[in-house]
């Protein structure tokens, strides 16, 4: 130390301080430094720690810069500072140093200030020791720890992962793309399930594992997996020759897979085996003790995992079976038109909803198509539907409007001692003059796709829900009449096919149309690209679409015959009548009289339903012969004759057979037992 120049700087009376003895014994260095000075003196072990001779310290800090990298500096003048502005009495830090060859070590110093009367920082006394060993011991303390919380880690995210799998094929996915089985350091896995008093191997491991005749084996074979199972204890093959000696029958068809060592795990839930896991490693020997209690722990949550994922799949299976039941085995030829139907169940366990889908065949050519959803996803929904499918069928059968079909099985559904409701759409589709009479139910709007493929939604008036509108006593349900032209494709679904993750309803209906728009023009493969998109997407409710394309090979019709009955005081069934007549006019190629032949048959129907106790049959035909001829047939049950009478010139009655005998080219009336037929014909000329 340079006397001098610590005269010259007034130091402390007692500077530099003298350390216990014991520190020098710990290998622990000591430092004094003068704040108003500047002047730090670091005794003989305190300069060991960094390296230095007395002759290269000079009492001054700047002289351990070349031993103090320059980013370590800076924390330390930091942290000091920080403490001497904050009034704490001591600090400490590990910090890294240079020794003179370059090598960095760590280093532990300790300063304790001391302040004036005033609090004002004088003076901090401290010491100094090399840390190497210690933060070594320390972060090998925390290796331990970190590989502990790792593997528990381990277990826990892979119980995470599998919570999400529903099907057995999901946990053998899980398994197989999880990183735990890298941490592990496993290759690759193979897996067996038990089925009686056979293991039936679902996952056979790297490519070139699979072993023939191991698909199946028996319980008591010399394999792994049946040792384990039988014993339900695991077994920990700890190298190649282990193995060999172990299993020799195996061994000599995978000892080309270079397998150093196995885990074989049973697979026990509920105190019974399912079935086995093993653990195959290509660069290992032996199990330490924690590692075996792992995978044994990793064991038990792989088989909570599978009978769940087998239970679901039971589930589905009995569930998808009753729902497959209620649906129509067989879907009848419809002439005039091409007809294609999917169903495509839901996902997850029992989640099988009441989706249904039904063509009918109707009097007459027309055909009745139905799309339905009961309310709910379990066997319950699915029983509900094949009841409600069942009676819609009979009401369309007999003969119902649509109206009265729809009104009729919600009164139904409401008396069945059930708290479902369901949606529904019926279509009474005309395919010789494509006229559609639609009733809705609460249910999505159908889409019309175009001949050139454009996509449109029919939105048609509708009512409540079956079942509820029974409950609510509103049974009116509107009629939508549409014409369907040739080439043209009717498209119901169910809400499924439109619900997206994440999205609105109208979204998914912008996705619908753009999809019907942009799909194959073939009916059943686009069918199928619908149910195809709802699967990439993840859909998890069910799905019916029901597709229904009215035939251009038969457009025309050179010879027909359509028959409607219209009751009294029903406006909508005499329209419903009136929209027949001019679609059967348009569909047979006679448009020059069609305006001529509706307004005759709206009269004569007019006549029926005024004058008579009754409703009017309408029969609508092309009449074989040497002249093409269109017949109006208007039945009804009174037997009273109609006559032609001058209405005056005040009179609003008495001109409609006045104006059949101008418009037909002849007509007249026919007795029919119990009541009577009106009648007109008109020569038409087929326009193609």
């Amino acid at each position: 130390m340079d006397d001098r120049v610590a005269g010259a700087l007034s130091l402390p009376d007692d500077w530099p301080a003298h350390p216990d003895l014991s520190l020098a014994l710990n290998r622990m260095g000591s430092f004094d430094w003068d704040l108003d000075s500047g002047l730090m003196h670091m005794d003989e072990p305190a300069l060991e720690v960094f390296d230095m001779s007395a002759e290269e310290y000079d009492n001054r800090p700047g002289s351990l810069s070349p031993r103090v990298p320059a980013e370590e500096g800076t924390r330390l003048d930091a942290m000091v500072s920080q403490a001497l502005k904050s009034g704490r009495e001591n600090y400490g830090a590990y910090f890294r140093r240079r020794r003179r060859d370059g090598t960095l070590r760590w280093t532990h110093t300790q300063g304790f200030i001391r302040r004036d009367a005033e609090g004002r920082p004088r003076r901090i006394i401290g010491i100094v020791r090399d840390a190497t060993q210690e933060l070594a011991a320390s972060a090998a303390r925390r290796t331990v720890d970190e590989e502990r919380r790792r593997r528990t880690s381990l277990v826990q995210s892979t119980t995470a992962a599998l919570a999400h799998a529903r099907t057995v094929k999901d946990v053998t996915d899980v398994l197989k793309n999880s990183q735990g089985l890298a941490h592990l350091g496993a290759t690759s896995l193979v897996m067996g399930l038990l089925e009686g008093s056979r293991i039936h191997l679902v996952a056979d491991g790297p490519e070139g594992a699979y072993v023939t005749g191991t698909r199946y084996t028996r319980v008591d074979e010399p394999y792994p997996m049946g040792e384990v199972i039988r014993t339900l204890k695991p077994r920990f093959i700890e190298s190649a020759e282990d193995f060999a000696a172990s299993y020799p029958i195996l061994w000599p068809h995978i000892s080309h897979l270079g397998i150093t060592a196995a885990a074989y795990l049973p697979l026990i839930a509920q105190a019974r085996p399912i079935g086995a896991l093993g653990l195959l490693y290509g660069d290992r020997e032996g199990f330490p003790g924690d590692e075996r209690n792992l995978l044994v722990a990793l064991g038990t949550s792989i088989a909570q995992s599978l009978q769940r994922a087998m239970l679901y799949e039971q589930e589905h299976d009995l569930a998808e079976g009753l729902q497959q039941a209620m649906l129509p085995r067989r879907i009848p030829e419809v002439a005039g038109a091409q007809v294609a139907v999917r169903y495509r169940s839901a996902r997850l366990g029992q989640d099988i909803g009441g989706d249904w889908y039904d063509i009918i065949p109707l009097p007459g050519g027309r055909v009745g198509a139905v799309i339905g959803d009961v309310q709910g996803h379990d066997t319950h929904a699915a029983a509900v539907m094949g009841q409600l499918r069942i009676v819609l069928r009979a009401y369309a059968a007999e003969g119902h409007r649509p109206a009265t079909v729809m009104a009729r099985a919600s009164v139904f559904l409401h008396e069945l001692d059930t708290d479902r409701f369901a949606t529904c759409s019926y279509a009474e589709v005309d395919p010789v003059t494509g006229v559609v009479q639609l009733v809705r139910a609460g249910h999505v709007d159908p889409l019309v796709r175009d001949v050139d493929g454009s996509c449109r939604k029919l939105a048609a008036d509708g009512g409540l829900p079956l079942g509820l509108s029974a409950e609510f006593g509103q049974l009116d349900y509107p009629v939508s009449t549409i014409d369907l032209d040739p080439g043209q494709t009717m498209v119901l679904y169910t809400d499924g096919l439109v619900e997206l993750p994440g999205a609105d309803f109208d979204q998914g209906m912008r996705l619908l149309e753009s999809m019907v728009r942009d799909g194959p023009q073939d009916l059943q493969q686009l069918a199928d690209r619908l149910c195809e998109v709802v699967d990439e997407r993840g859909g998890q409710d069910d799905v019916a679409v029901l597709l229904l394309r009215r035939d251009s090979a038969h457009a025309r019709h050179p010879g027909g015959r359509l028959q409607q009955h219209v009751a009294q005081n029903d406006p909508e069934a005499l329209t419903s009548c009136r929209h027949m007549i001019r679609a059967a006019v348009r569909a047979w190629g006679a448009r020059d009289r069609a305006d001529e032949v509706e307004l005759a048959a709206d009269e004569l129907v007019t006549n029926a339903l005024m004058h008579t106790d009754g409703g009017a049959i309408v029969t609508i035909r092309i009449l074989a012969g040497p002249e093409r001829r269109l017949r109006v047939d208007v039945e009804d049950r009174s037997s009273a004759l109609p006559r032609r009478r001058d209405a005056g010139e005040s009179g609003v009655s008495g001109r409609g057979l006045m104006l059949v005998d101008l418009l037909a080219d002849v007509w007249g009336v026919e007795a029919r037992g119990g009541g009577k037929c009106v009648w007109c014909e008109f020569a038409v000329v087929e326009h193609r």
